[in-house]
């Protein structure tokens, strides 16, 4: 479909319920347990039963075949199912078919769901790893034995640097930034202060990133669930409504990455805004996949909040800390909300809830409209989505 195409669907689908469950630690949850939680939840929240969902988007990281085992699990007969597996971005993807199967009336309602246990679970973490290597190969990479995915984010930041003259206290703001808006919110898991220096001076993991630049390991499930607009009106809650998509993969390992210091997110970027109408001056938020610090200032950058190497001179001058000019992963993010193995769904959720004046302590000032942007992989696959109020339709 081209721009004026997909421009012709903006706004058609809403975003009708979210939930979140176990978020933090959860022993004794599995994945499925947590993923059916969060689901039974962002159903319950949209005013639907589950005898309403007949359409399905969910991925694992270890099951290939999951979405049949999501739908025996919750009992869903879904006229509409998809699997699309990208990493952390997946969620955020499966909105563009999601919003195909509802205008051409394949289905009526999508559940979105994922669930992760990695924090509590009795699995063992080497297993668990070897088993991604099974599934994943990436064979110019793995023979090395690297610490993906930190190795790879660590290049990026690395050139970067060497760039830009990016420093590693403007790398460590983006670990304060999202702790202050950690310290807002109940829910986050690290709410602890945290200054530059204590970044800096943290235990250094893969040079030139510490322990606190990178996200932290949860558990947790989050859900939600998507209908056509007019429906949604008539359901208990304000609908969020889906105003542009855009998803891009350049490559899989970091090695085969056309430039470190630019993302997928500025293809993915561009097509969401072209399709929404919108730019990024229109943004009243942006909730970014901050896996690692790095990924927040490249995010910045190819989503046009800022010039090609400004990022880390963006964040420094306290732009997106509480109080600043754009909030970004005001729930506290992956680095101190918490990160269960792959985080898009959770950054969609806290948009929704931000456009919804849902956010308690954390609430933006009347928000109509929010950037999300999901990733997955070694910065290898890009989606972006943005979200609006009834205000802007």
């Amino acid at each position: 479909m081209n721009n004026a195409s997909l421009s012709q669907l903006r706004g058609k689908t809403a975003i009708a319920g979210v939930a979140t469950f176990g978020c933090g630690e959860a022993p004794g949850y599995s994945d499925m347990d947590l993923l059916a939680n969060a689901a039974r939840r962002a159903v319950a929240d949209a005013g639907l039963t589950m005898n309403d969902i007949d359409g399905l988007c969910t991925a694992s990281v270890l099951a290939t075949m999951w979405p049949m085992e999501v739908v025996e699990h919750l009992g869903i007969n879904a006229r509409f199912i998809d699997g699309t597996m990208i990493g952390g971005s997946s969620f955020v993807a499966h909105l563009m078919p999601a919003m195909l199967a509802l205008e051409a009336g394949q289905c009526d309602a999508v559940l979105v769901c994922y669930g992760s246990a990695q924090r509590t679970s009795t699995l063992n973490r080497k297993e668990v790893a070897k088993a991604r290597r099974r599934m994943d190969p990436q064979p110019y990479e793995h023979p090395y034995e690297p610490i993906l995915p930190l190795s790879a984010y660590a290049l990026a930041a690395s050139r970067h640097m060497h760039e830009f003259g990016t420093t590693r206290a403007q790398l460590a703001e983006v670990a304060v930034s999202a702790r202050e808006w950690a310290r807002l919110n109940p829910d986050a898991f690290m709410r602890d202060p945290l200054t530059v220096d204590q970044v800096l001076a943290s235990r250094m993991v893969s040079d030139p990133l510490t322990v606190r630049d990178s996200c932290l390991v949860t558990d947790g499930g989050g859900a939600y669930v998507l209908v056509r607009a007019e429906r949604a009106r008539d359901l208990p809650r304000p609908p969020v409504y889906v105003l542009g998509s855009g998803t891009a993969v350049w490559h899989r390992q970091i090695s085969s990455m056309p430039d470190l210091t630019v993302t997928a997110a500025r293809q993915s970027g561009e097509q969401a805004y072209a399709m929404a109408g919108l730019a990024a001056a229109d943004m009243d938020m942006a909730q970014l996949y901050d896996a690692f610090t790095i990924n927040t200032l490249l995010f910045l950058e190819d989503l046009g909040f800022c010039a090609k190497g400004e990022g880390g001179a963006f964040v420094a001058d306290g732009h997106i800390r509480p109080g600043g000019s754009l909030p970004v992963n005001t729930n506290g993010g992956g680095l101190s909300w918490g990160h269960p193995g792959m985080y898009g769904i959770f950054a969609t959720i806290e948009a929704v809830r931000q456009l919804r004046g849902e956010a308690g302590d954390r609430q933006v000032a009347a928000p109509a409209t929010a950037i999300v942007q999901g990733n997955g992989g070694t910065l290898s696959s890009q989606s972006t989505a943005i979200l609006g109020t009834g205000d802007t339709l």
